[in-house]
Parts: structure tokens; sequence; C-alpha cells
């Protein structure tokens, strides 16, 4: 896929980078990545992937756009305020990079429609605010072979990983899923949400901008994957962790004997409430 002349300038700093160059930034257009939520992490996944010329961007959220969200999701501003999510961050990508082309998809993620969804992407990005949802996303996609980098977020930290457990790790084991890292959601109420605790806005855009930058790694194919590492941030102590997430050979979806073959389980299942970003 060419480059016009304005996109050559848009994008000199990405090509003359020796890991990106024409080559990279060529993929990068040629790209369908799939945000779901439009949110504290969304936010600066959006705008980080509209910047660097993602070609398709997808997103994927019910909501309207409130005055308290305003505080970390920067992908909206005042004027949005009542808006959907979806037609205001189309707005904003517009404004930033009218190269891209954004599909707003003004729904929920559900069993009925996440496979479709999934489907027409290359790779997923979950910044969804609740349990339920991100075991459906991380399932389907597994079932569609689909690379997901998931986050999460809490008062003053959060976390990120890349999942390809369709795939193997260089010493031929299976990189864990989702289930491999939380096997089962926490009780109901033990989580509490951040309308209730609060979250330092801007820790959202640390963890948010990481996905971004996890997903440029892998539409170039630069770079030590996080498929298998769970990277952990502690905004009050600025302290980053890395830690080895082993595949479980007993988890459900991707394990020696799996239970989960399609995605029938989440027909009816709950919200599953946490720190909504």
């Amino acid at each position: 896929m060419t480059l016009t002349p304005l996109e050559i300038d848009r994008y000199k700093r990405h090509l003359v980078l020796r890991e990106v160059g024409g080559q990279g930034q060529q993929k990068i257009k040629a790209a369908r990545v799939l945000v779901i939520g439009a949110g504290g992490l969304g936010s600066p996944v959006l705008m980080y992937l509209a910047a660097a010329g993602v070609g398709t961007l997808g997103i994927v959220d019910d909501d309207r756009v409130s005055l308290d969200n305003l505080q970390r999701q920067i992908v909206h501003d005042t004027a949005s305020v009542g808006m959907p999510k979806v037609e205001s961050a189309r707005q904003a990508i517009a404004r930033l990079n009218p190269h891209v082309r954004v599909d707003a998809h003004n729904m929920r993620i559900d069993a009925g429609n996440a496979l479709d969804l999934i489907g027409g992407y290359d790779i997923v990005a979950d910044g969804s605010d609740n349990f339920a949802t991100r075991y459906l996303v991380s399932d389907a996609c597994y079932l569609a072979r689909k690379p997901l980098v998931f986050a999460a977020l809490g008062p003053f930290d959060g976390y990120v990983t890349t999942l390809k457990p369709y795939a193997a790790a260089p010493d031929g084991t299976p990189f864990p899923s989702y289930r491999c890292l939380f096997p089962e959601p926490p009780p109901p109420g033990t989580v509490a949400n951040c309308a209730e605790v609060g979250i330092l806005g801007a820790t959202a855009g640390v963890i948010g901008t990481l996905q971004a930058t996890e997903i440029l790694k892998e539409i170039v194919g630069i770079g030590d994957s996080l498929a298998g590492r769970l990277l952990l941030y502690d905004a009050r102590s600025q302290r980053f962790n890395d830690i080895k997430v082993p595949w479980d050979p007993a988890n459900p979806l991707s394990g020696t004997a799996p239970t989960i073959h399609d995605l029938s389980m989440h027909q009816n299942a709950g919200t599953g409430e946490v720190c909504v970003a």
C-alpha cells in the first residue's frame, strides 16, 4: 500500500526510523485495528494509532460522553458531552488525521456479534470496563486467531499484556490466554468501581499509550512482544514491573482438554463491573 506525498510528509519521523521505514509505515496504513471501548484506555489508544496512520480503526462503544468522562477520556471534549462516544471519537480522529478511516460501531460487543466484529480486523485492543466483556473478547479473539492487546486500570495503577494463545512461544508451549492470567472473575462486589474510589486520569494515558505501542509493534513486527508477560505500572512509586505469565494447560479455552469451543457460554453473561475507565 503506497504512501501519498502528504502521508510521506506526515509520517517522516516514522520513515527515518530504521525499524519502521517505508515498509513498516505501509503495514501501518494497511492495518485494521478494533478498539473495544472509547473511554480512558481507548482514548489514548485511538489517538496514537490515528496519529501513527493506522488505515482503519474500528470503535465499539454504546455509551455517550458525560462531563465526568473528560478528566481522563482525552479523545472527547466539552462540546461532545451527550454525543455517542463513537461519533465523538470519529470526529476527533478526523481532525487529527483525515487519512484514517473510522468504523463506528455504536453497540455493545456480545456473544452474537463478537466473532463477526473481530473477524473484520487484524488486531484487537481491549479497553473494556467489565469482566464479562473481557472474557468474551479474549475467547472470541482466540477462536478467530486474532492478537489481543489487553489492559486494565486501577485508581493509581494499571497493567497491559498481549494475548496470542493460538500461537506458540519459542520453547514450543502455547502463549497464555486471559484465562491463564485470570481463571475466574472476582466475586461480585469485591472490586469497587471508579465512581466510588476514583482514578488519576493521567494513569489511563500511560497504560493506553503502552497499549498503542504494543499494537504498533505487532503491526510492524518489531521488538519483543508482551505475549507471555504482564507489564505492571504503579503511578504512586513511578515503577514498572514485568512478570512472566505461564500457559495453564488446565485452562478451558486453550488447555490440553478445552471445553470452550464457541461463545455460547457468554449468551446470558452479566457485566461484572470493575473500575470503569
